[in-house]
């Protein structure tokens, strides 16, 4: 196995080897859309004629151009990678593991199903979870994946400034600040406004 991967693994601080994390961007690439898909097969004539009317390229990707699909899969690897297990996060939360699969099935938090549940890490904070979650959670909106959760909450907001800066919902929560107001922006997520 390569070094350079095994200590990049290491600067991130990911705690996988690097053949697991392998078999994950694997994993990953494989559940992701086709390498070449034509975009235009997504939109009726109309619909297609009206966006190159308005300068939009929906042709298919070229050969020499790079895959967009490669940055998607190193952040659905490193989510998967940074994810707990229930019995890790029922360890985080000094809970027994059913309490974490019932605030699972309440909304409570949240996760996937990948061979037993994963729960992705920006919702926990030290010995807890993120302050506010509850509230942040029941805004999601039911078609947006984790890998889009997650990316909204460590992702800076215009919206939501500490100390003169765009912070991410994460450090926006953690240092105090009202859940509604990240609540009403994620409630948004996949909207085309």
């Amino acid at each position: 196995m390569s070094i350079a991967l095994e200590n990049v693994l290491a600067k991130a601080g990911l705690k996988v080897d690097a053949n697991e994390f392998l078999t994950l961007v694997e994993d990953a690439a494989r559940r992701l859309s086709p390498p070449n898909p034509d975009p235009s097969h997504y939109f009726s004539a109309d619909q297609r004629a009206a966006l190159t009317d308005v300068g939009l390229d929906i042709s298919p990707r070229s050969e020499d151009e790079p895959d967009f699909r490669a940055r998607t899969v190193a952040a659905h690897a490193v989510l998967a990678d940074s994810a707990l297990s229930v019995l890790e996060a029922a360890k985080v939360l000094g809970v027994d593991d059913s309490r974490i699969r019932h605030r699972l099935k309440e909304g409570r938090l949240t996760g996937w199903k990948d061979q037993g549940w994963r729960l992705p890490a920006w919702q926990f904070a030290g010995s807890g979870v993120l302050p506010g979650l509850e509230i942040v959670l029941r805004a999601v909106p039911e078609d947006q994946p984790a890998l889009v959760v997650a990316a909204f909450m460590s992702t800076p907001q215009s919206d939501l400034v500490i100390n003169e800066h765009p912070a991410t919902p994460r450090q926006w929560l953690l240092s105090g600040g009202d859940p509604e107001h990240v609540a009403k922006l994620v409630a948004t997520l996949g909207s085309p406004f």
